[in-house]
């Protein structure tokens, strides 16, 4: 049997994104993620469509300490929640107003939204993500997961599935030393 050039040629072309994919983990379009910043699994939307992360938090302030920049807010997740945190500011992100969010007469097309860096955990993966904090009790989800955070994780969605990953089982410095 012969083969011919041209399909020697494709799978030739085609052999670095086959390996490329194989290196990727698939999740599905919600997972259970945890914050061991805060001690807390929560479950996660994960969308491709958002470029950021977005964690669910209320009566949001921006602080100076020691001449630089700070967030304190509560968690609006449940009643649970009802220390106050504090982290550093990372920087402020703009993210676009969509239509039913937009008022002409402030003639601003989107809304500042403070960010802090924060360590999650997705199946087994561990990495730091930054998350923009806004007030998400009206949505499903307490938690967003965007593309960048979604690159950072190595991820390829699959909508048809959820939960894939399965519980977080990331090993964190403090639980390691137990």
């Amino acid at each position: 049997m012969r083969v011919k050039p041209y399909s020697l040629l494709l799978c030739l072309l085609l052999t670095p994104f086959i390996s490329h994919a194989e290196s990727k983990t698939v999740y599905g379009l919600n997972e259970h993620v945890a914050l061991p910043d805060f001690d807390l699994e929560l479950p996660a939307k994960l969308d491709t469509g958002a470029q950021t992360a977005s964690l669910s938090a209320r009566d949001i302030e921006r602080f100076k300490r020691d001449g630089k920049n700070w967030v304190r807010f509560y968690l609006a997740i449940d009643e649970a929640h009802a220390h106050p945190i504090e982290r550093p500011l990372t920087r402020i992100s703009r993210i676009k107003r969509r239509a039913g969010d937009f008022d002409p007469e402030e003639d601003k097309t989107y809304t500042a939204r403070p960010v802090i860096e924060l360590q999650m955990c997705m199946g087994t993966a561990l990495r730091n993500i930054e998350v923009n904090l806004t007030d998400r009790t009206a949505f499903q989800y307490p938690l967003l997961i965007g593309s960048d955070a979604l690159t950072r994780f190595g991820a390829l969605i699959d909508p048809s599935l959820t939960y894939v990953a399965g519980k977080p089982g990331c090993i964190t410095e403090s639980d390691a030393d137990e």
